[in-house]
């Protein structure tokens, strides 16, 4: 296995491991009332945006991992074109619903116009993602998805920052701002990196 792919390889098991805890805890959010009482109560005054962006999202952090795997596109297309659809289907919830509660996000303007930018950018990333692919444009198509899972990853990087900015001692009501944009934008940096990185030389 070339290098490059065994780190491919390795980064894709990553981002699935660091999924699957934080998607669980958005259906626990939802469904079983854990997490932070201040934000279930914000969330309760816009009940139907809150479940459409936390199960949606949550749902699309669980799944949108696995579409990376070469081996589950090669060995069950169907699945993968079938996995794609409910993805994009729950992007358009989650992003609809996301941008519905940025207008009330805590931490002030800088908070919620992070979070609406957020939420505008992962529902171009997800149309911009699908029109590709119905044009057959595989490779724009999985630029697109790359960029689009980078903004749904948010939700993982978002609760990390805020655990290393509160251990640091930082008020919450200090982090949250920054996070708002810090959660989304490194991610968006990465992905446009990592697609320069792998374009062939003129």
């Amino acid at each position: 296995m070339a290098p490059s792919a065994a780190i491919s390889r390795a980064g894709i098991v990553m981002l699935i491991a660091l999924a699957i805890p934080i998607g669980l805890y958005a259906l626990g959010f939802q469904f079983l009332g854990i997490g932070n009482p201040e934000f279930q109560a914000r969330f309760a005054r816009l009940p139907l945006a809150a479940a459409a962006h936390v199960v949606g999202g949550g749902i699309a952090l669980l799944i949108g991992g696995f579409q990376f795997v070469a081996r589950f596109r090669v060995a069950a297309p169907h699945w993968h074109r079938w996995l794609g659809r409910i993805y994009l289907l729950l992007v358009l919830a989650g992003g609809l619903g996301g941008a519905i509660l940025a207008f009330q996000a805590t931490g002030g303007l800088v908070a919620r116009v992070g979070f609406f930018l957020l939420a505008v950018l992962w529902l171009w990333s997800g149309t911009a993602a699908y029109r590709a692919i119905r044009r057959r444009d595989v490779v724009t198509h999985r630029k697109w998805m790359m960029r689009n899972y980078a903004l749904t990853f948010a939700a993982v990087t978002l609760r990390m920052e805020l655990g290393l900015i509160g251990a640091l001692g930082y008020e919450f009501e200090v982090a949250y701002p920054v996070v708002a944009w810090l959660a989304w934008v490194p991610n968006l940096v990465l992905v446009e990196w990592w697609l320069l990185a792998r374009r062939p030389a003129p």
